[in-house]
């Protein structure tokens, strides 16, 4: 249910927010009406643009996608959840969208190809932006959307959302900030998720409510073979960065938070398509990463097929103390110490009862819900204190390029070390050669410079 203001304030919903997010919650949910845009209405945008209704009171005033018929849906839901019970104004090209230049907030929730130049626009209309992980899919969009930002003086959270995990937060706090693992000299990352789709579904034309042309943007072309939405873009290379642009990009996050870390010093890969040889995808099936940062190297390992090495710990992160061992997920986490000591285990926070109709909401992600509410609300306290969110452009713009070097790594055959003062890699043309990608015509692939 929802509530116009004057009934909010003896609603559930109110004690819910005062619950969860204190003084500033209310504050939030009493405060003029922010005006937002989406751009991108499929499964996540919508999730993300529900949870920011959750905790501040908006106006949804334009959707963006170019997919006519997600788009109609998406505005319909929308329309039954407003507090001015309007319906948004719909687009299909974001830049007629952003030249309206009338909107506070622009959420960005469309496939990673697309993340850098919806942003950038985003900014420039005079919006602060939260912008989905991976910020780029390639290094040198991530530079110019980092300088952009500063640039146009607003402010970017990415959709990294561990750091506003519950259960993580009290596991940073509670074990690695009090020091019980004393000095930590080795990290495991992973997934194992059989989440890499497949198959040779056959060529078809394209449907007249979606627009393949503008989809694809940048991307290189591909003959259109169903709609891509949610799973069958992820897997390919054209879209994005396979699992580590994907998966790694959020344990990697996780570590680099907890941990205080910087720039990788140096990124070594090796992987394949080692088992799943069958069917179009062209992503990794089998990958291993490692991250070195000094006396700490932090290694990534996904497989899309067999088990898990922990099958409680599926996609997770593993810190190694001298004192002990901190096993952390989206689900839980557990300290196990060296010798006698207390083992301390959390679980996630899933506010089924605070928040019901996260419990309706089609692929909800009950576990991300409480996560992705406290990330809005950190975004809109650095709003109002001018302040850098937690999860900030800058911040995402290392996690996201570290997978992506990755990939470049297990590309060349040979370890990397970017130089992100003089945005190369050190070295090797060759690798900084790859920091871009090729954009197809007439899109026209951003600079960091043009923002200096």
């Amino acid at each position: 249910m929802y509530y116009n203001r004057r009934t909010f304030m003896k609603s559930a919903t109110a004690l819910a927010v005062l619950s969860s997010f204190g003084a500033y919650g209310l504050e939030l949910m009493n405060s003029k009406p922010l005006r937002v845009g989406l751009i991108g209405t499929g499964w996540y945008g919508k999730s993300d643009l529900f949870r920011l209704m959750q905790v501040c009171r908006i106006n949804v005033i334009s959707l963006c996608d170019v997919d006519r018929r997600q788009l109609s849906e998406a505005a319909d839901l929308v329309q039954q959840r407003q507090e001015n019970g309007r319906r948004p104004r719909l687009y299909t090209d974001f830049r007629k969208m952003l030249a309206e230049k009338d909107l506070d907030i622009v959420l960005i929730g469309t496939p990673d190809h697309w993340h850098t130049l919806t942003a950038l626009a985003a900014l420039e209309s005079g919006a602060h932006v939260y912008l989905q992980k991976p910020i780029s899919v390639d290094v040198m969009e991530g530079e110019a959307l980092v300088a952009a930002a500063a640039y146009y003086g607003k402010k970017v959270q990415v959709g990294t959302q561990r750091r506003s995990t519950p259960h993580l937060t009290e596991a940073k706090k509670l074990i690695v900030d009090s020091g019980l693992l004393g000095k930590i000299s080795h990290v495991d990352m992973c997934c194992y998720y059989h989440m890499r789709a497949n198959g040779y579904p056959p060529i078809q034309p394209v449907p007249d409510y979606f627009d393949y042309e503008m989809w694809t943007g940048p991307a290189p072309m591909r003959p259109f073979d169903g709609l891509p939405h949610k799973r069958w873009w992820r897997t390919f290379m054209e879209y994005g960065n396979g699992l580590m642009g994907d998966m790694c990009i959020h344990m990697l996050d996780a570590v680099r938070w907890m941990l205080d870390l910087g720039w990788p010093d140096q990124i070594r890969s090796t992987g394949g398509i080692y088992v799943q040889k069958d069917g179009r995808s062209n992503i990794t099936d089998t990958q291993t990463a490692i991250f070195e940062f000094g006396e700490l190297n932090c290694v990534w390992q996904h497989r899309t097929w067999g088990t898990a090495a922990d099958p409680e710990y599926p996609w997770a992160f593993i810190l190694y103390g001298e004192k002990g061992t901190l096993k952390a997920s989206v689900m839980q986490y557990e300290f196990i110490p060296v010798g006698e000591g207390k083992h301390i285990h959390g679980k996630a926070l899933l506010e089924k009862d605070k928040f019901p109709e996260d419990l309706k909401e089609e692929g909800m992600e009950l576990h991300a819900a409480p996560a992705t509410r406290l990330h809005f609300v950190d975004f809109l306290a650095s709003i109002d204190s001018g302040t850098d969110p937690v999860a900030g452009i800058k911040e995402g713009h290392i996690s996201s390029a570290s997978c992506i070097l990755a990939n470049i790594a297990m590309e060349c055959g040979r370890p990397l070390r970017y130089d992100p003062e003089r945005k190369l890699v050190r070295s090797d043309p060759e690798a900084t050669r790859l920091l871009a990608r090729d954009y197809r015509d007439p899109w026209v692939h951003p600079s960091y410079k043009d923002y200096l």
